[in-house]
């Protein structure tokens, strides 16, 4: 069981590192359009906390994601030239290798919590 949980976590740092290397090759001008466009829209759809399916669904709400993600990650990698791939593969690997900003955290929470405070006021306005 603990080999199976290993290759679980190591699938997924696998699935994490494509997402961010199709989120470079949709910003590289060497990609083809084609896979650009797919590549922005399966980034996209990983990156977002919308889904088709929510979460909170029983078995389909990450079901999506389980199938969803990958195989738009294998399409793109389809369309993208392998040369490029290796290479935005190693720069997405050596991205998730560096620290993690806490300040940058506490920023992103911070700006949320003012957007979220003028939001409710503005809308307390009109209830």
């Amino acid at each position: 069981m603990p080999r199976r949980l290993e290759a679980v976590k190591v699938w997924a740092r696998n699935v994490k590192r494509d997402v961010l290397a199709i989120w470079l090759a949709a910003r590289d001008p060497r990609t083809p359009w084609a896979a650009r466009v797919l590549a922005i829209g399966v980034a996209a759809y990983a990156l977002s906390p919308i889904d088709l399916i929510p979460d909170f669904i029983p078995v389909l709400g990450y079901l999506d994601d389980l199938l969803i993600v990958p195989l738009g990650i294998l399409a793109v990698i389809r369309l993208v030239p392998a040369s490029l791939i290796a290479e935005f593969r190693a720069e997405a690997a050596e991205m998730t290798e560096r620290p993690v900003s806490r300040a940058g955290l506490i920023a992103i929470i911070f700006i949320w919590l003012v957007l979220a405070l003028v939001l409710s006021a503005w809308l307390m306005r009109f209830l």
